[in-house]
């Protein structure tokens, strides 16, 4: 019934946040964040390469990880346009396994809460850890709920060419606060001169996490110098309105 990351998702995705697109000035602060670093960076959850091609650009040694073959294929494109070679990997972030430690692993704009299953995420972290080299660090955005509304739908039309647009109806289905999640369903209609030519519908899970609470699970898995930080303010200290935050810790 629902797809995942699908041509839909991934041409609106295209659209809305093209390559350098900063979602709140992340792609700046990451960039501040690792400055001075020459080993190797992994983009967890790469995408289209929308954060992962500026940081390429700006002479990074970065690899990225996505199990979209859909936003795999429009990165690799938007790559090869601007004459870029990448190295990407086809896989889930809970188990996937390559032959290589990085200096740093970064997961930028919530796409942690991502991940559904808790039990999944513990393993990211996990796998993280030991894909880190001695004294790597993780930087990843946690999204708080803060401005969550059950009921609320919100539409909007972005036009693709003179005769084509894409239509997304999101729709805010539920909060569960003892699970700690939020459910949406977003569907994805792609027009041309009036006619409805294709749909798809996402669902969209978002978990969340108490910053003590995830304090607590990294150092658990081993890490240690964690700090949270709001606003992209480095240990700007986070407040009952922040809705992203960015924690960094390292092996």
């Amino acid at each position: 019934m629902y797809s995942n990351y699908g041509p839909l998702c991934t041409e609106l995705y295209d659209l809305t946040k093209p390559v350098g697109y900063s979602i709140g000035g992340d792609i700046e602060y990451y960039k501040e964040r690792l400055q001075g670093l020459t080993g190797k960076v992994l983009e967890a959850g790469v995408g289209s390469g929308r954060f992962y091609i500026p940081f390429m650009e700006s002479g990074f040694d970065v690899e990225g990880i996505d199990n979209s073959s859909e936003m795999l294929a429009s990165c690799r494109k938007r790559c090869h346009d601007r004459g870029l070679t990448p190295v990407l990997y086809e896989g889930d972030v809970c188990h996937f396994t390559v032959d290589q430690q990085y200096d740093a692993i970064i997961m930028p704009a919530g796409s942690f809460c991502l991940i559904e299953n808790y039990q999944d995420a513990v393993s990211t972290l996990t796998n993280m850890y030991h894909h880190l080299a001695p004294g790597g660090r993780i930087l990843l955005d946690l999204i708080i709920p803060t401005d969550w509304k059950t009921g609320e739908i919100t539409t909007s039309y972005h036009a693709t060419s003179e005769d084509e647009g894409i239509s997304i109806e999101r729709k805010s289905i539920a909060i569960n606060w003892m699970e700690q999640y939020t459910l949406s369903v977003l569907k994805y209609e792609k027009w041309q001169r009036g006619t409805l030519m294709d749909t798809e519908l996402q669902r969209f899970l978002l978990r969340w996490y108490g910053l003590e609470e995830f304090k607590l699970l990294l150092q658990s898995i081993g890490f240690s110098d964690i700090t949270c930080s709001a606003n992209y303010t480095f240990q700007q200290q986070p407040d009952e309105d922040s809705s992203f935050i960015t924690f960094e810790a390292s092996r």
